[in-house]
């Protein structure tokens, strides 16, 4: 497959995004209520095994004394990028990061709507792709009470796909090949992080020390699989066929043509297809910037048990995780406050893959029980 790759970001395509801002979009969304089945299908896209959000008898036994979606579902309801503000048709768009703010808990049977609304529009110069433009857009969720639960602010990095291959910045990395020693280290560190999930035991501040490690989540090997699953939830519905067709048809921006069968596909096959891929300046099929962040939101999670509350979560996707990449999910303690009573843990959390390279930087905030609340 290979993907348009004249088209060029313009004066009049920067003037015309510009013109956008602060414009409220409707977005059509996928699954809208967190059903037991939905949290759970979504646990699995992302490889999470909290109890607290699959097992409804031992969320029956909690305090919360209900089943949980983690605060990463929410990227089920609208994936919150930059790129739902469209424009520069044929140039390309890379989601790039989310900076989450969560203010309620994500109940089972709550049903979630959101607004989503661009906000500011950025040129850059970038190694990959030379001039690019960095789309942003602000994204909050309601639920059924009319409550805010979460709002975000996510962006998307739009690059010319020609300059991009010219530039070849990624084109000495290759698909990785585990040995049978790797896959059993692998193997173990699944075993290692489901044994670590704090669950029901709670995790006071006063217990907390500037420095420790969070217990490590790893993922992957990234295959044609993990991409399915996540497609299963995503922030839109599935379709196919004549359904598939009729929305290409009316957005052509985001359609290209095989050139073997004819057949008309979605832009967003760069995350199975290598040669959709490669035509993006990408060495191959690559994962979806979403799925890191709910897989650094499991780092979180599984460190702060069921009473803990996650308050902030902020990711950049720095580096492509391509088709047989493992990450390695990190955290350390940088910081302990009391805020309006509330008791803070602040924390650095990144992805670092086989190369030792760091591709997703962040940072979260936990509010965590205390002793003296007891």
């Amino acid at each position: 497959m290979v993907l348009e790759s004249s088209a060029r970001i313009t004066e009049q395509g920067i003037a015309d995004l510009r013109a956008r801002v602060g414009s409220y979009y409707t977005i059509q969304r996928g699954d809208t209520q967190a059903t037991a089945d939905n949290i759970r299908h979504f646990c699995g896209a992302i490889g999470d095994c909290n109890p607290l959000y699959i097992d409804p008898a031992y969320a029956r036994k909690t305090k919360l004394g209900q089943l949980q979606a983690p605060p990463t579902f929410l990227y089920s309801i609208i994936h919150p990028t930059g790129m739902r503000t469209g424009g520069m048709p044929g140039v390309h768009a890379f989601h790039s990061g989310n900076d989450w703010e969560y203010l309620r808990r994500i109940q089972e049977d709550d049903i979630l709507t959101g607004s989503y609304r661009p906000i500011s529009v950025v040129e850059k110069r970038s190694q990959m792709g030379g001039r690019s433009v960095i789309v942003y857009a602000e994204i909050v969720y309601f639920n059924q009470r009319s409550d805010v639960v979460a709002r975000t602010i996510g962006w998307t990095i739009r690059v010319e796909r020609q300059a991009s291959q010219e530039r070849g910045k990624y084109k000495a990395i290759t698909k990785y090949r585990h040995t049978d020693e790797e896959i059993e280290r692998i193997l173990a560190a699944y075993a290692k992080e489901a044994a670590s999930i704090r669950g029901a035991t709670p995790r006071y501040w006063e217990d907390v020390q500037v420095g420790e490690e969070l217990p490590p989540v790893v993922k992957g090997p990234l295959n044609m699989g993990d991409m399915i699953a996540w497609r299963g939830v995503f922030g839109h519905p599935a379709a196919a066929h004549g359904l598939a067709l009729r929305e290409m048809k009316r957005h052509p921006a985001f359609t290209f043509r095989d050139p073997k069968t004819g057949a008309m596909q979605r832009i967003a096959q760069v995350h199975e297809d290598a040669k959709a891929a490669e035509s993006a300046g990408v060495p191959g099929a690559y994962d979806i910037g979403a799925q890191r962040n709910c897989w650094l939101g499991t780092v979180v999670t599984n460190w702060m048990g069921d009473e803990g509350f996650m308050t902030r979560l902020y990711a950049e996707y720095r580096r492509f995780n391509i088709f047989g990449d493992i990450q390695w999910g990190k955290g350390k303690i940088t910081g302990k406050r009391v805020v309006n009573g509330s008791h803070l843990v602040d924390m650095d959390v990144w992805f670092e893959n086989q190369r030792g390279e760091v591709t997703t930087p962040g940072h979260s905030t936990v509010s965590l029980p205390s002793r003296a609340g007891k």
